[in-house]
């Protein structure tokens, strides 16, 4: 399955993310005239600082998401065959378990319909082929969109890279 990853190295903290993100789930899916709509387009990614870095946190489709586990009337649920977590606005209370529960803050709430809101990867625009918006908007591509092992093995091969140079510049002392 893939998920969006984040190097917190790239980051600078744009908001291009949050912006691109909001911009999706418009009605209007466009900046100008989402500006303008009411209510305003809820984002569902947030820059935050930590310590000297800032990361977009977000939803990270937990395969066994607590959210889902807290949440009374079962809106919460996560789709085995996509591996999203999503919400059911029709049956969210907007009680928020699952906000409590949830360890990253990924899930917030829409005070215009009342429900919990959170990233659900663009469902839409995946099925087409494309990028979440997120992902796409991301100028210095903190932001990627790959299966998960695929990007540990490219972090792997970049550690043995490393290891294999330092062990080259030892040799040659």
């Amino acid at each position: 399955m893939k998920t969006v990853l984040v190097d917190i190295e790239r980051c600078t903290a744009c908001k291009s993310c949050e912006i691109a993100c909001a911009v999706e789930h418009s009605v209007s899916k466009n900046l100008f005239t989402a500006l303008f709509q009411s209510p305003l387009p809820r984002k569902r990614i947030h820059v935050e600082k930590a310590l000297t870095l800032s990361y977009p946190a977000r939803c990270v489709h937990c395969a066994d998401p607590v959210c889902s586990k807290a949440c009374p009337t079962g809106a919460m649920k996560r789709d085995d065959a996509t591996g999203r977590v999503l919400v059911n606005e029709q049956k969210c209370i907007g009680c928020l378990m699952c906000s409590v529960v949830c360890p990253f803050g990924a899930i917030s709430f829409d005070p215009a319909s009342k429900v919990a809101v959170k990233c659900d990867l663009c469902a839409s625009r995946v099925q087409q082929g494309r990028e979440p918006a997120c992902v796409e908007s991301c100028p210095t591509r903190a932001l990627v969109f790959k299966e998960q092992e695929e990007a540990a093995k490219k972090k792997r091969i970049a550690a043995g890279a490393v290891i294999a140079d330092a062990a080259g510049l030892l040799k040659s002392a």
